[in-house]
């Protein structure tokens, strides 16, 4: 099952396109300004692109995309195409001006999709610039959730991932989260249907399944762990964008709390084999000036990241 959402908040637009023989897809957040950004990377077996450019200390904290892409190290090639596409449109930072090309500040993340029985056999030309270029076309104010876009081959332990999205108010500002799930571990409860997010949905935005009266805690069998055996084959991508108007060093610490979310959806987390990659966005001017604004802001972070993830989850179980 896949749904669509529109996005909680103004100043981004967000692209998807999948391949279903290929069994992959690709995900593009274009903010419409360039967006002040930091990362953070919690995964031993991380796949990313311009991630040193949002270090503390360096001349870049704004970017003009981000990209998030199946395909492991091929899917790289998806921020390759965003940059074209948007240098097309002079949108970037601009060290000269015309001819002098722009240069457009396009961080990404991949996560490993390549053994999910898709077509791989893609030679010279593997699909992720096509896809990255769909998406950019394709971009505007609604978002698919379940098997689209980044999440389309996705697997999240045993069963199938996909993308999610969820948002949260608090103190007048909007995060919302949209997370790619393909984790090692399990998104649910050994023995049981429930998810370990249970307690932070809201609604009943993936199955309002609650643990069993009487559960007792038993060894999880729906991880990937018995069948991976190198790192890298497996990880939890995405972003975090709020419309506060947050510093670098605010939006590192907003990033270091969400990552918090995966390990509120997932056991094990950050596991050597994961790639865990989250950046956040900050696409608006309303204040969080205090570091207990930015504490609460933090903590609505990693609550929509583990709802997002078992959103994505829950809609391409029910597919």
């Amino acid at each position: 099952m896949t749904q669509s959402s529109p996005l909680p908040m103004k100043g981004l637009a967000v692209g998807q396109a999948h391949d279903a023989d290929v069994k992959t897809g690709v995900t593009v957040i274009l903010p419409d300004a360039p967006a002040t950004c930091a990362v953070d990377v919690r995964g031993g077996g991380p796949g990313t692109r311009e991630i040193m450019t949002l270090q503390d200390g360096g001349l870049i904290d704004k970017v003009h995309a981000v990209v998030l892409s199946g395909g492991s190290v091929y899917g790289l090639a998806a921020a390759d195409a965003v940059t074209t596409w948007l240098g097309e449109k002079r949108i970037g930072y601009a060290p000269a001006p015309e001819p002098v090309p722009v240069s457009p500040l396009v961080p990404s993340a991949i996560l490993f999709d390549n053994a999910n029985g898709g077509d791989k056999d893609w030679g010279r030309e593997p699909p992720f610039r096509r896809l990255a270029f769909e998406a950019c076309e394709a971009a505007g104010s609604d978002v698919g959730e379940g098997q689209v876009g980044a999440g389309f081959g996705a697997t999240a332990g045993l069963y199938r991932g996909g993308l999610g999205m969820a948002s949260e108010n608090i103190n007048g500002v909007t995060l919302t989260a949209l997370i790619a799930a393909n984790p090692v571990g399990s998104p649910y409860m050994p023995g049981t249907e429930c998810p370990w997010a249970w307690a932070h949905e809201m609604g009943d935005e993936f199955g309002g399944q609650r643990p069993p009266s009487d559960y007792i805690a038993v060894e999880a069998s729906d991880t990937k762990l018995a069948f991976l055996k190198s790192s890298g084959q497996s990880t939890v991508i995405g972003a975090v964008v709020t419309d506060g108007d947050l510093t670098q060093k605010q939006l590192k610490r907003l990033a270091i709390m969400a990552q918090d979310g995966i390990a509120m959806a997932v056991q094990p987390a950050h596991t050597p084999l994961d790639g865990d990659t989250i950046f956040a966005l900050s696409a608006g001017n309303k204040g969080c000036e205090t570091p207990v604004a930015l504490a609460e802001l933090g903590g609505a972070a990693a609550r929509c990241v583990a709802r997002a993830l078992m959103r994505g989850v829950h809609l391409a179980k029910e597919n």
